[in-house]
């Protein structure tokens, strides 16, 4: 594996909140690669989250606090899934067949989770222990249409345990104009908000994950609004 390699870069800092960012790389890490049938998806949504690493980059800047973000591809093994989850592994994407995980051996599955999953989670959880910050916010983002569908909510605040933190979220956010909904696109109780919530819960900290659509992630002027408002909603509810 190449030495400027790494399943996870961390951005040092303290605060209310501690941010993860499962999702943030499109990168292909030696010794894989692409295979020619899979090509398609590089860039896509499902290889990773359009916007995602900026967003994380930008709100841990604005707010000084600390982050981690995955240095791979959520295709070779997903970091926010557990390793029970059917879909750490994705077979496929649009219908189509994810070539690079056909018929997998447990090897090779033992290797992505031990070089790529497992690194991953111990720099979050370093990243979190190492700091006073009581909640831990995982930062992802999603497609504009999905199946066909057009998809109006900008910004969704997802929860398993903490509903009444992400409702007081969604509330300041709604304020400032953004159209924000509660577990969309995704639900945090169908265990799809695992990688912030593994390590909030290993250090006794509280756990919330952001989702943003993509068209809005990727626009650096629509961040630049974004983030302050985002930044003011954590550090409100976060306990002291």
């Amino acid at each position: 594996m190449s030495d400027a390699f790494r399943a996870a870069w961390v951005l040092p800092g303290n605060g209310a909140v501690a941010l993860t960012c499962e999702h943030a790389s499109v990168a292909m890490p030696e010794p894989w690669a692409w295979p020619q049938a899979d090509r398609w998806l590089v860039g896509t949504h499902w290889s990773f989250d359009l916007g995602a690493e900026d967003l994380t980059r930008e709100l841990a800047a604005y707010a000084g606090w600390g982050a981690v973000m995955a240095g791979f591809t959520r295709l070779l093994v997903d970091p926010n899934r557990d390793l029970d989850a059917r879909t750490l592994f994705r077979t496929q994407a649009d219908r189509r067949p994810v070539h690079l995980n056909a018929g997998l051996s447990e090897a090779e599955r033992a290797r992505r989770i031990e070089r790529l999953w497992r690194p991953y989670h111990r720099a979050a959880s370093d990243l979190v222990g190492s700091t006073s910050s009581p909640l831990v916010c995982g930062i992802h983002t999603f497609t504009p249409v999905y199946e066909g569908k057009r998809r109006e909510v900008e910004v969704g605040v997802l929860f398993n345990r903490q509903e009444a933190m992400a409702r007081q979220v969604a509330s300041k956010l709604l304020e400032g104009g953004y159209h924000v909904r509660l577990n969309e696109p995704w639900s945090g109780r169908d265990e799809l908000m695992f990688g912030p919530e593994r390590c909030a819960h290993e250090h006794d900290r509280l756990a919330l994950e952001i989702e943003v659509r993509q068209d809005r992630a990727t626009d650096p002027e629509w961040r630049e609004r974004f983030l302050p408002r985002l930044c003011q909603a954590l550090t409100q509810v976060a306990p002291s």
